[in-house]
């Protein structure tokens, strides 16, 4: 991060109400289209896309290094099917079926990519049908199964990562992500995890995204609150079930080519096409510039399941405390555990500005060795970003009833240590 981009970065992040959900953008004719890496700075990402949460497509360009570009599709472009099966082919992997809906969303299975394999095959023979239905492996965990394969090298612009950070620091977790499809394959109207931002390349095919900007969705609820399923269905124009969709703006559409990378920003809701039979690799990340949106959404999340529960509110023992299993349970974090990763970040950033870690430990610790080459005023400005959220969790009522004096180390004493921090950087 350069210093422009710190001063940019500290302005439009001056008055943290203002800027906990994002900027409000509308959709425009076109979504910026970033040509050539040599240049393209972070500085320009961060600047331009990640501070107004806008999103871009980034040319093939910036992938045709990747393994997985190489080795994963055959010279007409195609997926190569042998290389898959020889390499990961007794893999397990999660498989949505497309034509099923369930909870709003597609029923999945847990399958062997061989068998997966043989069915996309068999389902491109019979062009494009199955009485198994349209079947889509998504959100398949291969970095973590297979560290040591050579698939892909995060881009610069996507490193500044907390959400990956924390949940390879405790082990448990990752959203780093592999789909694979055929053509009419399909992902459902969302908006990502914990209203991350995400970014998806394409390794083979061609996919076509619809995205509506943040609070756009509102318009498209039926009378009940709901959001729809397909959001190109005619049912959305019975004003009788969805009364403010004439309201709602077209949708931002991309038409997204073979190792292209498109960046969805933080709470834009959107669904997913894919045109051709189609790979692609997928990060949810949170950083400095999305994690009071992150914040504001969790929020939102406790108040839901509050209302879903309220009737025993007065007769259930640690009511509040169930209301946060509960959301646990829903949402995949909650208030106890979001603290603890502003913790992890924060210290981590804290280790870089002390320079603390030799070159070993660099190297060992591949999320601080990239907020290393980011620079120091990137560090301070996650360090201020994470003292304004904390200064808000901190001060929320259903945090104070967890007890929070009792956390290692306590809210108060970890602000203030993080205020030293910065003072001592920015001398």
């Amino acid at each position: 991060m350069d210093r422009a981009a710190f001063a940019c970065s500290t302005a439009f992040f001056r008055d943290y109400s203002s800027a906990s959900h994002g900027a409000v953008c509308l959709p425009q004719g076109h979504v910026d289209y970033i040509e050539k890496v040599e240049s393209f700075s972070y500085s320009d990402f961060f600047r331009d896309y990640l501070i107004p949460n806008h999103p871009c497509v980034f040319s093939a360009k910036f992938t045709e290094g990747w393994g997985s570009r190489r080795n994963w599709v055959t010279r007409d472009g195609k997926p190569n099917f042998d290389y898959l099966l020889q390499h990961f082919g007794k893999a397990v992997v999660p498989v949505a079926n497309c034509d099923v809906k369930e909870y709003n969303s597609n029923p999945k299975e847990q399958i062997p990519l061989k068998e997966y394999i043989s069915y996309w095959k068999e389902y491109i023979k019979k062009n494009y049908h199955s009485p198994r239905g349209c079947l889509y492996l998504k959100d398949w965990h291969l970095y973590r199964a297979f560290p040591e394969q050579d698939v892909y090298t995060t881009p610069i612009y996507f490193t500044s990562d907390w959400l990956n950070e924390y949940w390879d620091a405790i082990g448990l977790d990752d959203y780093r992500f592999v789909y694979m499809g055929p053509k009419g394959s399909w992902t459902p109207f969302h908006a990502d995890v914990f209203r991350s931002y995400s970014w998806s390349a394409n390794i083979c095919g061609k996919k076509k995204w619809l995205l509506y900007p943040p609070r756009q969705e509102e318009y498209l609820r039926d009378r009940h609150g709901n959001l729809p399923f397909d959001v190109t269905a005619p049912g959305l124009q019975d004003s009788s079930i969805y009364p403010r969709y004439a309201q709602s703006c077209p949708p931002v559409e991309i038409i997204q080519e073979a190792g292209e990378i498109v960046f969805i920003p933080s709470g834009w809701h959107h669904q997913v096409y894919n045109l051709e039979d189609t790979i692609s690799i997928n990060h949810n990340w949170v950083n400095g510039c999305n994690v009071a949106i992150m914040w504001s959404f969790l929020q939102d999340e406790l108040a839901a399941v509050q209302r879903e529960i309220s009737e025993w509110r007065d007769t259930m023992e640690d009511w509040h405390l169930q209301c946060q299993v509960i959301m646990k349970s829903c949402t995949g974090i909650n208030y106890k555990e979001f603290y603890n990763f502003l913790k992890v970040i924060a210290e981590n950033r804290i280790s870089v500005l002390n320079h603390v870690l030799d070159e070993e430990a660099s190297a060992k610790n591949t999320h601080r060795a990239a907020t290393s080459a980011l620079g120091m005023l990137h560090a301070v400005f996650d360090l201020k970003r994470t003292v304004q959220v904390l200064t808000s969790l901190n001060a929320n009522e259903d945090f104070k009833k967890l007890n929070p004096k009792s956390l290692s180390p306590p809210p108060e004493a970890l602000l203030h240590h993080l205020k030293a921090a910065i003072d001592t950087a920015l001398l």
